[in-house]
């Protein structure tokens, strides 16, 4: 059975740019409705004993499966999602061989803030955007849903939820402004250094 990771922060520890009801509804009730749903489907399956990436794999594009996959998808992605925010200044700090990268792929800091919103923007309905590891660079790229990124063999270094739910309560329809607020105040660069490896 699977379970929702303790978050490394409280609840008022992402404010004033993700507030305290928008977090409590957010990971109480939505992520872990995902995991509950999750339980129930793969209760006494052959998935009981599979990982949350094998289960993903498996169900992906499988209409017999698609509850399994949104669920399973949606607790991978928010796992990545918590972990990549921090309200700890030294997590907020890009390392410096990963700012290397950002700025041999995208220029500047400004112009891997424009990739997400430009992204984030495109991103029509529901989903996240990623900042990803293809092949040795860095890549902005968006997902509809609940699909991770991992599916286009991508190595997911932070995630972004663009759902309404993860927003709407702090910024209403200006999910821009909530991508900018994320990204210069709460990423978790040094979550993010480690996913690469560095």
């Amino acid at each position: 059975m699977f379970k929702i990771s303790l978050l490394p922060y409280n609840f008022t520890a992402l404010e004033p740019y993700i507030s305290r009801q928008t977090m409590e509804l957010h990971y109480s009730k939505h992520h872990q409705a995902y995991v509950n749903k999750l339980n129930e489907l793969i209760d006494k399956t052959e998935m009981e004993k599979k990982s949350l990436e094998e289960i993903i794999r498996l169900s992906h594009n499988n209409i017999e499966y698609s509850s399994i996959f949104n669920n399973a998808g949606q607790h991978y992605n928010h796992e990545l999602f918590w972990s990549s925010l921090s309200p700890l200044a030294d997590d907020r700090e890009v390392p410096e061989l990963l700012l290397k990268m950002i700025n041999r792929d995208f220029i500047s800091m400004d112009g891997l803030l424009a990739a997400f919103k430009r992204e984030a923007a495109a991103q029509f309905g529901s989903g996240w955007v990623w900042l990803v590891l293809e092949g040795d660079s860095l890549a902005v790229k968006k997902t509809g849903n609940a699909e991770p990124i991992f599916l286009q063999n991508l190595k997911p270094l932070l995630a972004l939820d663009v759902w309404e739910h993860s927003y709407y309560l702090d910024y209403q329809n200006m999910r821009l402004n909530f991508v900018e607020a994320v990204f210069n105040n709460l990423f978790n660069w040094k979550f993010a250094a480690g996913q690469v490896g560095i």
